[in-house]
């Protein structure tokens, strides 16, 4: 019987549906965090402490979050995961994957060099060559921290007003001009599994920000080409084994890719979808094990 370690943080919804979802395959499995692993080398064996699994690896990884923390200890975890790839332990998704999409420049870099529509994008730590920037757009510009998640720490100004510079966004400006409109806000979100499409949603946003934990609803949509085509071209693009993918469209009424989510939730989509989208992710994982 295969044993798979879940990295979570927190034992939330999200991770009794993954407890659910290895009883259903008959599977065992551990909730474990991160901040519990540890390297003890020199002693023989891997090297790679897990709690729950004593003297010997995981047949697979799970990784649903990596919680918040200094530099240094972000960077330890991530070193766990990548440890675990180098020997062999299948890592869903792998720590290359985790770092990509949690740098929105590096998503955007990706999406761009493999022909993927998206939304234009600057990023830089220079004011003045992001006051350039700028000043060649016409609209509102949207700043977002390089960093985040759910919808927070977003600034919408003005073409001509200055950008944000203060904590939120540590010296970096990222931004991207605004898509969409000025009421009946909305975009879109694919989930892809195992490079397949799982399950759709059209996000219906009481603001410009449609994040379901800002308030948005959720509406089942139909997983037809143009919204799984660049779904599945985006998780591939950043290497990611699942990802929820963002997608907004423009004037034109053309999809653009917002975000790569290498750890996405899934409470909101699962409430408006027919598949059980926690039994996808295992049996993903478990596939990788073969």
């Amino acid at each position: 019987m295969p044993r798979i370690a879940i990295f979570v943080d927190d034992p939330d919804w999200h991770a009794r549906q993954l407890t659910e979802a290895l009883a259903f395959f008959k599977a065992e499995g551990a909730v474990i965090s991160l901040r519990d692993c540890a390297f003890a080398l020199g002693e023989g064996g891997s090297g790679i402490v897990i709690p729950d699994f004593p003297g010997r690896l995981p047949d697979a990884v799970l990784a649903r979050t990596i919680s918040a923390g200094t530099f240094e200890q972000i960077t330890l975890r991530l070193s766990f995961l990548h440890a675990l790839g180098l020997s062999g332990v299948p890592v869903v998704n792998n720590a290359q994957a985790i770092e990509r999409c949690v740098d929105k420049s590096m998503t955007s870099f990706l999406l761009h060099r493999a022909g993927i529509r998206t939304v234009p994008t600057h990023a830089s730590e220079s004011a003045a060559r992001t006051a350039a920037w700028s000043g060649k757009r016409r609209g509102d510009l949207v700043q977002k921290p390089l960093f985040g998640a759910q919808g927070k720490g977003l600034h919408r100004f003005g073409a001509e007003a200055e950008p944000l510079r203060d904590d939120i966004y540590n010296g970096v400006y990222y931004l991207q001009p605004f898509i969409g409109r000025d009421r009946e806000w909305r975009d879109y979100r694919v989930m892809v599994v195992g490079g397949e499409p799982i399950a759709a949603m059209v996000r219906h946003g009481t603001s410009w920000i449609t994040n379901v934990h800002q308030g948005a609803r959720c509406e089942a949509a139909a997983l037809d080409p143009r919204l799984v085509e660049p779904s599945l071209a985006a998780a591939a693009a950043v290497g990611a084994d699942y990802a929820g993918i963002d997608l907004i469209e423009d004037e034109s009424g053309e999809l653009l890719i917002l975000e790569v989510n290498s750890m996405p939730a899934w409470k909101g989509l699962q409430s408006v979808a027919s598949r059980n989208i926690a039994q996808a992710i295992i049996g993903h994982v478990l596939s990788r094990i073969a």
